[in-house]
C-alpha cells in the first residue's frame, strides 16, 4: 500500500488525502509527530531531491527555529535540522521509487503513475 508521510493535523496534508481518496488510492499514513522520522529514508530522499526541496523554509516550525540552526544550511545541517524538527519537512512526502513526490501538486500527481497495487 501507498505510504503518505507527513503530519496529520495539516491543511495540505488534508488536500492530498482528499485527493487520493478522491482517485480510488490506496494509503496508510506515517505520522512523523506520532510515528517518528525514518532516518535513513529522510537521509535518501534528501540525497534524491536535496535538502532544498525537503525543508519548509515558510512554516511555522522553520520560521520560529534560532537564525543560527537555520542559516547556512547545506546537506548536514539540513539533515539535522529536520531530525531534531519533523515539521518542518515539506509535506506530504510519497515515495514511489522511481519518483519522490514533494509537496502536493494538483497537476503534477494527475500525471504520476500510480502503482496498481495501490488502487
Amino acid at each position: 500500500m501507498l505510504r503518505i508521510y507527513g503530519i496529520k493535523r495539516c491543511d495540505t496534508m488534508a488536500r492530498a488525502q482528499a485527493w487520493l481518496a478522491d482517485h480510488q488510492i490506496a494509503f496508510e499514513l506515517h505520522d512523523y509527530k506520532k510515528d517518528g522520522v525514518p532516518a535513513d529514508r529522510l537521509a535518501d530522499w534528501m540525497r534524491r531531491a536535496g535538502w532544498q526541496a525537503l525543508v519548509n523554509t515558510r512554516g511555522t516550525t522553520f520560521r520560529k527555529l534560532p537564525p543560527e540552526q537555520t542559516a547556512d544550511l547545506d546537506d548536514a545541517r539540513a539533515l539535522a535540522l529536520l531530525t531534531a524538527n519533523p515539521s518542518a519537512i515539506r509535506r506530504p512526502l510519497i515515495d514511489l521509487g522511481s519518483e519522490l513526490l514533494v509537496g502536493f501538486d494538483e497537476q503534477r500527481w494527475s500525471g504520476v503513475r500510480w502503482p496498481e497495487v495501490s488502487r
